[in-house]
């Protein structure tokens, strides 16, 4: 009689497993922090990016998911990176507030990140935790809902991730270190951008991408993109 209890232990264990990994999945991004020449505002600088990007590539996934980030640092200064508005239970070590729960991935150096989605739905945002990195190292966070599920507004007639900056034409570790040995506060940014575009009001500004309204909707079903204050933006129906 143990021996058939365990049995169906084993089983009822086994068919529980099997049944996570199917509403379950794992994601793989490579990371690598690098300098890249920008130019905005009639100037060119070279700052520190991701993937040559700037915003930095968005990450994909669903609701209970678990995400693989193998985080590149070919920049100059340690940096770690922040899944904001991920709660990472119990795994801090994967959370990245420097020299808190993490050290500074060195120049030269990577470390892979787990990150581990419980809960969360709709769109978070990732960035450098290491001061003045965050300002150009940062991408978006989409999840959708666990397969098989939805979200509770109807489904809009299109979907854009836009992601609000500011742009500094001087070299931002400069900027934060001069504020320091003057102790003052540091310089404002020149701009503000719209998924990296600083828009047609600002001199030598490029063209904004074809991007979809901020409002949209038609009949009944209109969905709104609310904008947080971590700089992401989510959306809600009417």
């Amino acid at each position: 009689m143990g021996i058939c209890r365990l049995g169906f232990l084993v089983g009822f264990l086994w068919f529980m497993a099997m049944d996570c990994m199917a509403q379950s999945n794992t994601h793989h991004y490579n990371f690598v922090l690098q300098q890249a020449q920008f130019t905005r505002l009639c100037e060119t600088k070279t700052m520190l990016t991701v993937n040559g990007s700037f915003p930095g590539p968005t990450i994909h996934a669903r609701r209970g998911d678990t995400i693989y980030v193998n985080v590149h640092n070919e920049g100059e200064y340690g940096v770690t990176i922040h899944w904001h508005g991920v709660k990472q239970p119990r795994n801090p070590w994967s959370d990245g507030p420097e020299n808190i729960t993490q050290c500074p991935i060195q120049p030269g150096k990577n470390f892979t990140y787990e990150v581990i989605l419980s809960n969360e739905e709709g769109t978070l945002w990732w960035h450098a935790h290491s001061d003045w990195s965050r300002a150009t190292v940062h991408g978006a966070i989409v999840i959708s809902p666990a397969r098989g599920t939805t979200y509770p507004f109807p489904a809009p007639h299109a979907e854009q991730t836009i992601i609000l900056g500011s742009w500094f034409k001087d070299d931002l570790k400069a900027i934060i270190d001069d504020a320091l040995a003057a102790g003052s506060e540091p310089a404002i940014s020149n701009s503000l951008t719209i998924n990296g575009q600083p828009g047609d009001l600002y001199p030598c500004s490029a063209a904004m991408l074809n991007m979809d309204p901020i409002f949209q909707g038609s009949g009944s079903s209109i969905v709104i993109w609310r904008g947080t204050r971590a700089g992401a933006w989510t959306r809600f129906s009417l």
